[in-house]
């Protein structure tokens, strides 16, 4: 389980609180938000760069800093993807085998300074299809369990949904910077600094919640740099980046925003389909809804398209929900 449990003081420590649709930011601010996200970026990109571990089909890695000193449930989950794909031997005639699926869950909270190993099982290689099963664990227990499909690219049948019309462009819409440039704590920053831009069509409910109580979302991501050209890096970092925003759809519905006191979230499980090529420097528009909550848990779907209108990726979590009854 990855625990994201988070109070956010919702009043500005400047004189001037920001807007619900933003507030004004100058060109320093910006400036300085764009080098500590492509800074951000970087520290990303190191720490998912595995280190082979002691035996066959084994890796370590490191964890991010985070506000609540537990690790982001999207690092340990693109980590155990790029585990999986280090074990598979490309066909020089047939190209790489790229993740096509992923199921995985959550299973404790992570230590952020205790190093996570990775433990490959290699379920089947057939001619076509690839699957693996990786576990990440500290302490010798496990903090994750995933399993992934893998396939050489292939002819086919080729439809997908189209992106809803009339959704305003990336440019259009208020960063996280816009909403959160004068507040002063450490989860500000982690949104208004972080890897990735997310900016929210519909509005954020990083302060307040919705006015309409809603689980539909759309919101524009884009990694703050360059990606290097490694599409198995990309479908690892589109794991990451959605864990940031797959539960929101939850909040929207029930009425509640980050910054709820005592609002206690985590991720449960997590699924992932990727459908065509994905590229996470770019602009790709999510489009979100959560059919379902109960019971102290909510469902968050996502339909993920780039900015040509192709759906490139399909994704649902289940998380826990918690906030004070009464």
């Amino acid at each position: 389980m990855t625990d994201r449990s988070r109070t956010v003081d919702p009043e500005p420590v400047g004189p001037t609180a920001p807007s619900p649709t933003g507030s004004p930011v100058d060109t320093a601010q910006v400036e300085a938000s764009d080098e500590a996200g492509a800074a951000a970026l970087g520290t990303v990109l190191r720490t998912l760069d595995l280190d082979a571990g002691d035996a066959p089909d084994t890796f370590v890695g490191t964890s991010l800093a985070h506000p609540n000193g537990r690790v982001f449930g999207g690092q340990v989950l693109a980590q155990a993807l790029l585990a999986a794909g280090r074990t598979l031997v490309d066909d020089p005639d047939a190209g790489p085998r790229l993740p096509h699926s992923l199921h995985g869950y959550f299973l404790r909270a992570g230590e952020i300074d205790v190093p996570i190993e990775f433990g490959v099982e290699r379920l089947r290689d057939g001619r076509s299809f690839s699957a693996r099963r990786t576990h990440a664990a500290q302490h010798g227990a496990p903090i994750l369990s995933m399993t992934a499909s893998f396939q050489q690219e292939q002819p086919g049948i080729d439809y997908a949904e189209r992106m809803p019309h009339g959704v305003p462009g990336p440019e259009e819409v208020p960063t996280a910077l816009d909403h959160l440039a004068r507040i002063d704590h450490p989860f500000a920053r982690f949104w208004a600094d972080g890897a990735f831009d997310v900016r929210h069509v519909n509005g954020s409910i990083y302060l307040r919640p919705d006015r309409e109580r809603t689980g539909r979302q759309l919101a524009w991501v884009k990694a703050r740099a360059a990606v290097p050209d490694d599409q198995l890096l990309h479908r690892a970092l589109l794991a990451y980046a959605c864990d940031q925003v797959m539960l929101e759809p939850v909040l929207r519905h029930a009425g509640l925003s980050w910054a709820t006191p005592q609002l206690s979230i985590a991720s449960l499980d997590h699924a992932m389909w990727w459908h065509r090529d994905v590229h996470v420097d770019e602009w790709l528009l999510y489009v979100q809804s959560s059919p379902s909550g109960q019971g102290g848990r909510g469902l968050g779907a996502a339909r993920v398209f780039d900015q040509d209108g192709a759906l490139v990726a399909s994704i649902a979590q289940e998380g826990m929900v918690r906030v004070p009854l009464g």
